[in-house]
């Protein structure tokens, strides 16, 4: 072996490891700093390795760097020393943890982790358990009971008081049929006889949605809704929902499943008032709960889902109609017995029994028996007020305890009914013309102008005659040309394309001619189904050539509108007749030409209520029915009248105001002149007359009639055409709707002074649609002026040229000719003469330019709408 590889010699007394314990050690406390303390060792005194001056040289300066980094004996060697290896942490919990470094000091360890998770365990089974043991299970005997619902009318005396006649009526399980149990338990719980008490995911997810502030949940198991129903009139809080999971768990391993059973059948809601079984099978099929049939169980198990939406009568809101109602009941009952075939609980034999001819006819309800004439739309409207208001459930209102006051007039209320029966008994016959004057219903509403206080309403011939649907709140049913005066508005508040951005007056003219050619707003041609252009169809095959649109309004002409309406934006005229009141979901959200002519659905309620705004002057009150609320003898508050909203401009509104006064001392709406009082109003008539309105105001109050006809009984309640109805081959809303309106108008406001509207401010310029004639100069005057059957009344005024220079052009006329020596005139064919008796349906001829007239008789109208309209004049 060659000498540089050969090994240094080792020093005595034991080889490498002597060596190694030979080196320099950390100096004690008290070693001054930079000084070479040889330290004592088993090994003994320190060596230095011969042969190797270079190692000891090496080892002599770490000794002494070891000395100065430990000087004091209280450098950070020496603490890590003592945190690490040197000495155990005595602390409790060691976190940040000692044996490590860096960020591995703030890794817990797997025994720290495991011991604050089993006492997390500990604390909740241990909260739990003391919970449990803190809570009572429920006594179906003891659980809420119904109570009175008291209604008063506006002047404080009593309406009527609802609910509380059908309590519970608490019965044993023995007198609950085995058919009942095992719908229920196919329906709502399949594991009931075999679980705890609780659904461990449903009650995380409840505890989640509520402690994050999103939507309350129910327990889903049979347990927990049995407790649920002994809170109705509590908070929805995490509280309660941990008082009732705690009872759940107590009952599911304390209680036998039959007694948590009976008890949740016995404290459920079902609808008509009824709580628990006994009072369900009285209030719907008029028996005790032992006598039910495995249909009726399947029924009473499909209402539990949620009576407001099951029960067959129908309920409160806009999706809980009778005939969705009933629908959505048919198919959850067929489900039940379908479900209890899949869990075990009915063999397919007994399933094919029952066919869908099958679904349980009801008894007549004890509720409705009570709620004779317009009281049960009263009740009706006024509960769902106080619910949206304040957002209580139609359980939480069933169980009564509310004095509620209304803004319903017993003396309008009275009229308005009166009037309609009246009218009814007058024209309608349904003996003696069955195919046409059988189904027709009416629906009413009549609102304070200053307020929008609802003071009477007309719903219908009463529950107790078996008719649920509230007709003044009812959707679905056209309006027709009602609709047009907020086309108008939106015109004169924003203008249209031939405006530059300015209001426009009623004095604009448009072609008014029988199918003419409807433009969109590029100025190009709609197109029918066929892409051929869309040609709108009048009410009369008149030749009126252009009319202002004052005349188009009184005569309820379509093509004006239709033609309007894409001049100013369907979007605008939607707004408009939004800020008044009108629900959106009621308004046609095509932009077609027939939304001018009243495709919307709006209510009875909503359309008095929105034609208040223009008697108010543009300013809009949302309705309300109700003035207080009390409940235990204490107020509840946010029944305050709603605040005043500006809907438009003063001007606008009080100029649509001018106008519909001329429709009913010259136009649609002449029989409401018998008023004789200053009053305006809007006729309309859709397609087919599957309906007709009347839609009227004076300052003081807002009211509006629908007539239609439909089968209540029907699925589908689609409208059926009126033509024939009370004799008459074509009804119009100037027909029976005005006289119903004159009638209680003028009973309404017997005893009120008369007031005039307010006189209107100038509103907008002229602005004529494209193709409209200009202003024809003033001609020399005639020796012998030209014959005239029947001179207009008032004749326009046409404006003379400055003399001795061309006729000037003003400047919002865009379709003038400065040029043209005749002032740009471009009559498209219009003939000589004067409109006479044109709502009658004959013509005298059409004047060269159409004014508003008074010549002639302004009768109905008669004949249908083709094309795509939807809707037809008045």
């Amino acid at each position: 072996m060659s000498e540089h590889r050969r090994k240094p010699p080792q020093p005595q007394g034991g080889g490498r490891a002597s060596a190694r314990r030979a080196a320099p050690q950390r100096p004690g406390r008290g070693a001054p700093a930079g000084r070479d303390v040889p330290t004592a060792s088993h090994s003994g005194p320190y060596e230095q390795p011969a042969g190797s001056r270079a190692g000891a040289r090496r080892a002599s300066q770490r000794g002494a760097g070891a000395a100065q980094r430990g000087a004091g004996g209280r450098g950070r060697g020496a603490a890590n020393g003592a945190r690490g290896t040197g000495r155990p942490d005595k602390r409790l919990i060691n976190y940040p943890r000692s044996d490590r470094d860096g960020w591995k000091r703030f890794v817990p360890s797997w025994k720290l982790v495991s011991g604050t998770a089993l006492g997390f365990f500990a604390v909740i089974i241990a909260g739990a358990g003391i919970g449990i043991a803190m809570v009572s299970t429920p006594d179906p005997n003891k659980a809420a009971k119904a109570q009175n619902n008291v209604f008063y009318w506006a002047d404080g005396s009593q309406m009527v008081a609802t609910g509380g006649s059908m309590n519970r009526q608490i019965v044993p399980i023995s007198s609950i049929p085995r058919s009942m149990r095992d719908a229920v338990i196919a329906a709502e719980n399949e594991s009931f006889e075999t679980d705890k008490g609780v659904d461990p995911m449903g009650v995380g997810r409840a505890v989640w949605n509520m402690a994050t502030g999103g939507s309350t949940q129910g327990g889903s198991t049979i347990t927990q809704q049995y407790v649920k129903n002994t809170y109705l009139d509590s908070d929805q809080t995490l509280k309660r929902k941990v008082t009732e999971l705690f009872i759940a768990i107590r009952l599911g391993v304390s209680e036998p499943k039959d007694t948590v059973l009976a008890g949740y059948l016995n404290t459920a809601y079902y609808g008509r008032d009824a709580y628990g079984i006994q009072a369900a099978a009285r209030a719907y099929f008029g028996k005790d709960s032992q006598d039910l049939n495995p249909a009726e169980c399947a029924f009473l198990a499909s209402v539990l889902k949620g009576p407001n939406l099951y029960n067959p009568d129908g309920g409160i809101g806009p999706v809980a109609t009778p005939e969705l109602n009933e629908d959505r009941a048919r198919k959850r009952w067929a489900w039940v017995l379908d479900r209890e075939v899949e869990v075990g609980r009915m063999d397919k034999a007994e399933r094919a029994k029952y066919k869908d001819s099958d679904f349980p006819a009801r008894v007549d309800s004890e509720q409705a028996r009570g709620m004779t004439g317009q009281i049960g739309y009263l009740v009706d409207t006024a509960k769902a007020y106080v619910m949206k208001t304040k957002g209580v459930t139609v359980e939480q209102m069933a169980l009564g305890g509310y004095r509620i006051k209304t803004t319903f007039q017993k003396p309008k209320v009275d009229a308005l009914a009166k009037a309609v029966e009246d009218t009814r008994n007058g024209f309608i016959d349904e003996k003696k013309r069955p195919d046409t004057d059988t189904f027709v219903q009416f629906g009413a509403a009549s609102v304070d102008v200053k307020t929008g206080a609802l003071v009477a309403l007309y719903g219908g011939p009463g529950w107790d005659q078996k008719y649920f649907s509230n007709n003044a709140n009812t959707s679905g049913v056209p309006v027709g040309s009602t609709w047009k005066p907020y086309v108008l508005a939106a015109a004169m508040q924003h203008g249209t394309q031939n405006s530059n951005g300015q209001g426009i007056s009623a004095d604009s003219k448009y072609q008014a001619n029988d199918l003419t050619v409807i433009n969109n707003r590029e100025g190009k041609p709609l197109r029918d189904a066929k892409g051929q252009p869309f040609k709108q169809k009048n009410e009369s095959p008149t030749a009126y050539g252009y009319v202002t649109l004052n005349e188009a309004m009184e005569k309820s002409i379509n093509v004006p509108f239709a033609q309007l309406i894409f001049d100013v934006g369907h979007t605008k005229v939607r707004e408009l007749a939004k800020s008044t009141g009108i629900l959106e979901e009621s308004i046609n959200p095509n932009p077609d030409a027939s939304s001018a002519l009243g495709t919307s659905t709006p209510s009875a309620i909503r359309m008095a209520d929105s034609y208040a705004t223009f008697a108010a002057s543009g300013t809009h009150h949302e309705p309300y029915s109700v003035i207080e609320v009390e409940k235990d003898g204490e107020k509840l508050s946010g029944f305050e009248p709603p605040k005043a909203q500006r809907a438009m401009d003063n001007a606008v509104a009080d100029n649509i105001t001018k106008v519909l006064e001329n429709v009913v001392q010259n136009g649609t709406g002449k029989k409401a002149k018998k008023l004789g009082r200053p009053a305006a109003g809007k006729t309309g008539t859709t397609d087919e007359n599957k309906s007709a309105w009347f839609v009227g105001y004076t300052p003081e109050l807002s009211t509006s009639v629908a007539l239609f006809r439909t089968d209540p009984n029907s699925q589908d309640r689609k409208l059926q055409s009126m033509n024939g109805v009370g004799g008459i081959p074509s009804i119009h809303g100037g027909d029976i709707p005005a006289e119903i309106w004159t009638e209680y108008m003028s009973e309404a406001l017997k005893d009120t002074p008369e007031s005039d509207f307010p006189e209107p401010d100038d509103v907008g310029v002229t602005a004529d649609s494209a193709g409209a004639p200009s202003p024809t100069p003033s001609a020399p005057a005639s020796p012998s002026p030209s014959p005239s059957t029947t001179p207009p009344v008032s004749p326009t005024p046409s404006p003379t040229p400055s003399k001795g220079k061309k006729p000037s052009c003003p400047p919002w006329k865009l379709y003038c000719d400065p040029d043209d020596p005749t002032g740009g005139t471009t009559n498209g064919g219009t003939n000589t003469g004067t409109n006479s008796g044109i709502i009658a349906g004959t013509q005298g001829g059409s004047s060269g330019s159409p004014s508003p007239s008074g010549s002639g008789r302004p009768g109905r109208p008669g004949g249908t709408t083709g094309g795509t309209t939807g809707t037809v004049p008045d």
